[in-house]
Parts: C-alpha cells; structure tokens; sequence
C-alpha cells in the first residue's frame, strides 16, 4: 500500500470544504451519485441527523454529506428533523442535486436546538471552498473537530490481484464519550473503486468490527456516530479481498488517532488477546481491559498493577481459567513478562517490576494478554485517564 499525501481529497474527483467560527464548524464532502453505505450507533437515543442520513441511504446513492460541529442536534425532536433538513437543503440547493442524495450528520452539545442562525452562514461560507486541494482536504478535517486536538486522516493507494489500482480515502473526528460500538465519532471514507452497495456495506461492517469497535476512551457510548463510506465508481476492476485489506489499513489507522488523542489523554494503549477460544472471547476480553477506569489510571500514573488487569479480564463475560494467564507490558521493542501462566515473575525478580514501570511511562504501552486456551486474537485501543479528562467535561457545556 502506498500512502497518499493528499487526505481526503487524494481522489481528484472528490470536492471537500471545511469553514468554522468558533466552536461551529461546518464539512462538506461531494461527488455526484456516488455508492454509499453506513454503520450507526447502537445508542437507542439517536440524533436527527441518523434518522435523516438513514432515510437518504436506502437506494445505496448519496452525493454530498455536510457534517456541522458544535451541536449534536439530539434530543431536538421534530425540530431536530426540520433543522437537519433545513442543512441538507442548504447543500441541495447549491449544488443542484435532490435533497434526498444528502447525508446529515453532527456532532456536539448533546440536547440543545441546532443554532441555525450561526450554521447556516458557516455552511454557505463551508459551500464556497468547495474544492479538491490539500488546503480542502485540511479544512474538511479541522471544521468538525469539538474536543479534538488534532484532525485525523488516512489515505492510501493499493493494487487488486488484477493489476488494478485504487484508492481509499477518509477523514474522522473523535476524542471524547468514545466506548465500544463507536462512540462520539463520525467517519467518512471514500474510494474511487467501484463495488456494489452490498460489498460495500458488508465490507464497512467487518472494518468497523476490528477498527472503530475497539476503541475506548472513556465507555460513554454517544448519540451521533456515524461511519459512512461513498464510492466514487470510477475505477473499474475485479473485486477481490485486496480492497477490504485497503479499507481495514484505513478504518485502522483513523481509530487509533482517535485512541491517542483521547479527551485529557497523555498515553495510547493497545491491549491484545491473545489464545482465546473464539473471536469473541478475544474481543470481550481486550475491550473489558481497555475498557477499565482502573487499568487506565494506573496508565496514567505508570503503576504496572497486574491485579486491576486480571480483574477487568475476570468481568468480561469470557469463561478461562485465570491459572493459566500470561500478561506482559511492552513499547517498542521492550517487552517484560509479569504473570506467566498464573505465576507472578516480579515477587522472585523485582527488577521485572521495575523495568515495567519504566515502560509503564512511554507514550505508547501494550499489554498483552495470553489465555492459553485456543488460538483466536483481537486488539482494543484506548488511552489513559488523566485530571485533564475529568476537567475537560466537567466544563464541556460552560
């Protein structure tokens, strides 16, 4: 895979613009007719802009999403619908396509009216820029950015088995109330590759279940995520696992941005499972890890805390046997063993301990998890918990 260096708009046929004012920040992404699929939050409290988005994707064809940042536009009620609408008409209106081939989404201040006084300038202002540039590519990013402190994006070129080039694109945001099942994130991909819509919406899925799906900030699950993924239909070739390969590279790379600029957050975590009976079991396990307030604290304080760890394992759901677990902490390519198949190595060699701790206090951290019980892996991504977090949404309304 070749990485591209142009974001979202390194496919010359996508048009993108970003433009805020203060916390209001308005993205526009565009080709006409494009394929389109979509995996939403499992929040039985949804925002507007899903209902909409929903209605819009059910003939698989879309040919603009706007994205607005600073209001949720949930818990709105039917004005929700009418002020999301109102946005894609916006969209609709200036780029002479139906309103029905627009996607809605948002992302802010859950339970508040969408300020369309404030928007709807943005939004033209948004609609003006539209274009394909890096400069597009980097206001795309930034304009629907709440708590983020830095934008996210990925793109990529690869080769299908017949020779035939393609690309895939994709841009997201995400930061905070981040838990398994996505979180508050919104994602958009696009490929210049055409597949049908069913290929499409079954290869999303399975990236979303290794990618979006493993990242944990702080288990609050919100009410607007939204990955959404529109092909272009340019690039004719025969469809092989080569493009789900370039989707999965991509999804991949986008949730661990997300993972390390986590609300307050001052280390990443991956944590990997390793000899589970089943898929299932690996991905239980990982995420109930990730997942612990407690595991992520001592994170944050550098405390290699092997008690916290085997707890969260022994909550997750997944029947093992805590004798034979194996745990190690590793960065790079540092890697200290301090459980061996149910044996704690630190109490015989206290200089194990202290060479966690060590790495206990590197940027990047990764426990590994071995339950020695079949031959199944899965890999969730976090962060730690800091005072800054608690900070952050103690004031997140003021």
């Amino acid at each position: 895979m070749k990485i591209l260096e142009n974001g979202i708009c390194s496919i010359s046929s996508i048009k993108a613009s970003g433009y805020r004012e203060g916390k209001y920040g308005v993205t526009v992404l565009y080709h006409e007719n494009s394929t389109a699929a979509a995996v939403y939050t499992t929040n039985k409290v949804y925002a507007a802009p899903i209902d909409i988005t929903r209605k819009h994707l059910e003939n698989g064809k879309i040919s603009a999403v706007i994205v607005n940042s600073g209001n949720a536009n949930c818990y709105t009620k039917e004005d929700g619908i009418k002020k999301g609408l109102e946005l894609a008409s916006l969209v609709a209106d200036t780029l002479n396509i139906p309103v029905e081939d627009v996607a809605v989404a948002s992302t802010g201040v859950i339970g508040r009216q969408m300020p369309m006084d404030i928007i709807k300038p943005v939004a033209f202002e948004s609609l003006k820029r539209l274009d394909n540039s890096r400069e597009c590519a980097n206001d795309a990013c930034n304009a629907i950015l709440t708590t983020d402190t830095t934008p996210k994006e990925c793109a990529i070129e690869s080769t299908l088995d017949d020779g035939t080039k393609f690309k895939v694109a994709g841009i997201c945001k995400g930061s905070g109330m981040i838990a398994p099942n996505m979180g508050t994130m919104l994602g958009f991909i696009t490929t210049d590759l055409d597949v049908s819509r069913d290929i499409l919406q079954e290869a999303l899925l399975s990236s979303v279940k290794r990618s979006f799906n493993m990242v944990v900030v702080d288990g609050d699950e919100s009410t607007n995520d939204t990955v959404l993924v529109m092909s272009t239909n340019e690039v004719k070739g025969e469809y092989d696992n080569n493009f789900q390969e370039a989707l999965d590279y991509v999804c991949m790379s986008l949730a661990k941005q997300i993972a390390k600029d986590g609300e307050g957050a001052s280390k990443f975590m991956e944590v990997v499972c390793n000899g589970a009976k089943s898929e299932e079991d690996a991905i239980c396990v990982s995420k109930s890890v990730v997942s612990s307030s407690l595991v992520k604290t001592a994170l944050a304080g550098a405390d290699p805390n092997w008690g916290r760890i085997i707890c969260a394992m022994g909550y997750s759901g997944v029947e093992f046997d805590p004798d034979c677990v194996s745990i190690s902490i590793g960065s790079g390519s540092e890697n200290v063993v301090i459980v061996d198949k149910g044996n704690i190595t630190t109490y015989a060699n206290p200089e194990i301990l202290e060479a966690a701790e060590v790495i206990m206090n590197k940027k990047e951290v990764v426990i590994k998890l071995d339950l020695h019980d079949g031959c199944y892996s899965a890999t969730a991504y976090g962060c730690d918990l800091t005072y800054d977090y608690v900070k952050i949404n103690a004031e997140y309304t003021t």
